[in-house]
């Protein structure tokens, strides 16, 4: 079995699996599921319970450069309303260094993505118009399924990756630091 595949299985029978076809008939453009809910989700698939690691929240990004904060707030409302014991965190990618300070302008979802603070947490999946799985990895899946915490390129060295590092290795001893 391939990593992809592999990564479906792990997902599919999960939370992700059960809200993913709503987050598709929302329609934001470009959208991705990615962060914390996929990164925790395969860690506790592959470490059990030695990894304490769970879904806080559901991360989803998109981007519309004409779009403002409105397309946020109506997507997590509505997806709160379907899924009302679940958190989410909608942002659109094309907005985000408006908001945030110091932040560079992205050009894709994906490039907001891919400047996320660990590779792990750069995975990304969503369904197409035929519900059929996709999946962004932008460094790829080894990190992920081996449990290695590794900063993306624009965060090595960067203290709010290295605090992050430490509370994932707390409530997860089974990980390594890259």
């Amino acid at each position: 079995m391939n990593d992809v595949t592999r990564l479906q299985e792990i997902l599919a029978d999960s939370p992700i699996g059960t809200i993913l076809p709503t987050v598709a008939q929302i329609n934001l453009p470009n959208w991705w599921l990615a962060g914390g809910a996929v990164r925790n989700t395969v860690w506790r698939a592959l470490f059990g319970q030695d990894c304490q690691l769970f879904i806080k929240d559901f991360d989803i990004a998109f981007f519309d450069a004409a779009g403002d904060r409105t397309q946020e707030l109506a997507a997590k409302t509505a997806l709160t309303e379907q899924f009302p014991h679940y958190q989410f965190d909608v942002k659109n990618q094309a907005s985000f260094a408006r908001w945030r300070a110091g932040r560079r302008k992205y050009t894709s979802t994906e490039d907001g993505i891919r400047d996320w603070l660990h590779t792990a947490t750069t995975v990304s999946v969503r369904l197409d118009d035929q519900f059929q799985w996709q999946f962004f990895t932008p460094y790829g899946l080894d990190d992920l399924f081996a449990g290695i915490i590794r900063p993306t390129p624009t965060h090595v060295n960067a203290p709010d990756a290295e605090r992050k590092a430490a509370s994932f290795l707390q409530k997860c001893p089974c990980l390594q630091l890259a």
